[in-house]
């Protein structure tokens, strides 16, 4: 046993999943002295790189993650989806998933789960034991609904998430103090709750890293000053990753996981100024700024990051491409996708698929018709307004990535072998022993048989 004591009466199997967003598994490969507790864990058990899904976007992957499904069957594609038949667009929130969560199915299997600082879980759920909804939600306030978890976050100062525009300063002092108080803050509420001992699932969120990566993932993949300060940030959290684990009683098992990967940014890509200059698009207004300001005879417009939809006729509030023209419309943006070089001449698009091929289910009716994911050092952008440049650079220098994203357990009936982010909800779900009841995934358990 360790520090914690079995609270509970019974000999059901538990899990505790740590969340590391945006961490890459390179990173902690690369790192063995930095990450001496990931290697630990996962020298117990295994570790290794996986897939991320199409695309690689904070709001579209953890609903994938919690529910092992794709896209057209979660609802969420990216940090803005759009209203079916409308130019209406939002942010999705936790209301907007429409998949069944690995929590619910905990929960109507009779379990007990805790959820902390999820993505995308805005407004908390009160059908569970605790959860204190993450990014995106507006205050601590809001984030949790029992008046006694708030008070324990106020007694730890906790907070959602970093001020990211400390960020944009050249000098990053003020945005890591930031970073580093909120995961302080963050470590103290997982280890209160931890420490309860009255959970079969407890599932709780480190965002701060993707925070981090944005800022100071260039700095770091150049040796530039400010890498020590990056790998001293990313050496505390492995601190604490390794006091939770040390903590943990034997029968419960660890799984740590992000859900992309990470690289440098050279480039942010406007994409409709892309489409502009190519013919794709249109403007009406004189200074437009969201989709409703495209001219009617406008052929692709695009939404981050990197989807991509053809204006087509009874479809979009102002449809021009009629159906027979789809087809044509579609091939001729993936070939010129395919010849888009940046500023030395590399590609700018790495996979180029058809939403048809990526997405399926019930809201693949908001399904981009194509979906890019970037070479590195791309970061595709969508805003609507004229710009000065296609390719334009900003505060961040770091971006999200595809591959590498990173799996790391002490269970070591896991294996890795061609792993992605949907298999997460079925493989935690056998490992805490909870039947399904018939439900299909996009992925599959990782655990041998």
């Amino acid at each position: 046993m360790g520090l914690f004591d079995r609270l509970r009466g019974n000999d059901d199997p538990r899990v505790v999943f740590l969340g590391i967003d945006g961490v890459p598994y390179d990173l902690i490969a690369d790192h063995p002295d930095v990450f001496a507790n990931l290697h630990r864990i996962a020298d117990a058990g295994a570790g290794g790189p996986i897939s991320s899904i199409v695309p690689p976007e904070s709001s579209a992957c953890w609903p994938s993650l919690t529910t092992g499904v794709n896209p057209g069957r979660t609802g969420v594609y990216g940090f803005q989806d759009r209203e079916v038949g409308s130019d209406e667009t939002y942010v999705p929130m936790g209301k907007h998933v429409r998949a069944t969560r690995l929590w619910d199915r905990v929960t109507d299997a009779g379990g007990d789960a805790t959820v902390l600082n999820v993505p995308v879980t805005v407004p908390p759920q009160a059908n569970v034991q605790r959860m204190v909804s993450g990014f995106l939600s507006p205050s601590v306030e809001a984030a949790a609904s029992d008046p006694d978890v708030r008070a324990t976050l106020e007694e730890y100062e906790y907070r959602i998430d970093v001020d990211a525009k400390l960020g944009h300063d050249e000098d990053k002092t003020a945005f890591l103090e930031d970073a580093y108080d909120t995961l302080d803050a963050r470590y103290d509420a997982f280890d209160h709750y931890l420490s309860a001992d009255d959970w079969d699932l407890f599932f709780g969120v480190f965002m701060t890293t993707d925070r981090v990566n944005h800022f100071l993932f260039g700095d770091y993949a150049n040796d530039e000053p400010d890498a020590a300060e990056f790998m001293a940030f990313y050496e505390r959290l492995d601190e604490y990753i390794g006091r939770i684990y040390d903590d943990l009683p034997d029968d419960v098992s660890l799984v740590v996981a992000s859900d992309h990967g990470f690289t440098e940014l050279v480039h942010e890509v406007n994409c409709n100024e892309w489409l502009a200059r190519n013919g794709y698009l249109r403007y009406d207004a004189d200074e437009p700024d969201e989709l409703a300001d495209l001219a009617s005879d406008t052929e692709v417009f695009s939404f981050i990051p990197g989807r991509f939809f053809v204006n087509l006729e009874g479809r979009e509030p102002n449809g021009s491409v009629p159906d027979a023209e789809y087809e044509a419309v579609c091939d001729r943006l993936i070939e010129d996708l395919r010849e888009f070089t940046g500023p030395d001449g590399a590609p700018v698009c790495g996979q180029i698929h058809r939403g048809e091929d990526v997405f399926e289910g019930p809201a693949a009716d908001i399904a981009p018709d194509v979906v890019v994911v970037p070479e590195d050092g791309f970061d595709l952008k969508s805003g609507f307004g004229r710009k000065e440049s296609v390719f334009a650079s900003g505060p961040r220098n770091g971006m999200h990535k595809f591959s590498n994203a990173c799996l790391i357990t002490d269970d070591d009936r896991i294996a890795l072998d061609d792993a992605d982010l949907f298999d997460l909800t079925p493989t935690l779900l056998e490992m805490l022993d909870v039947d399904a009841d018939g439900a299909t995934f996009d992925g599959q358990s990782l655990l041998r048989s």
